[in-house]
């Protein structure tokens, strides 16, 4: 009994060596194809270039900030979706000159490779 406990102590260790050794390895192959490709030293590969998520985020955000910018557009009611560089654009504006002009502030910003304009003009409430 003892026997069997101490083999399988033995082969457990082992097994967590060996995975802790090829983790490693990965680990510092992934670093070493980072620093070929001119990344600094301790940098992921996937740190060096942005993408997914956190890219379309941060296009997003910069979208939202070049309207922003413009202080003839009321971008809250302008919502803005950024998908591996193309913009949809969806909300309301109060007329067509505005709606182009987000469009051609959309298209300025660095990173957007196309825009897709579902934005609607605002009816007013008298009727016209």
């Amino acid at each position: 009994m003892k026997t069997s406990k101490a083999a399988g102590l033995v082969i457990a260790t082992f097994v967590a060596v060996v995975s802790q050794s090829a983790w490693s390895q990965t680990q510092q192959a992934a670093s070493a194809a980072a620093v070929e490709q001119g990344a600094p030293e301790g940098a992921e590969s996937s740190a060096a270039i942005p993408s997914g998520r956190k890219a379309d985020r941060a296009l997003r955000r910069k979208v939202y900030a070049a309207l922003g910018k413009d202080k003839a557009i009321n971008a809250g009611n302008i919502s803005v979706i950024a998908k591996n560089g193309a913009v949809t654009l969806s909300g309301t504006a109060s007329d067509m000159a505005q709606i182009a002009k987000v469009e051609e502030i959309a298209r300025a910003v660095p990173g957007v490779t196309s825009v897709t304009s579902k934005l609607t003009v605002k009816k007013s409430f008298g009727g016209m």
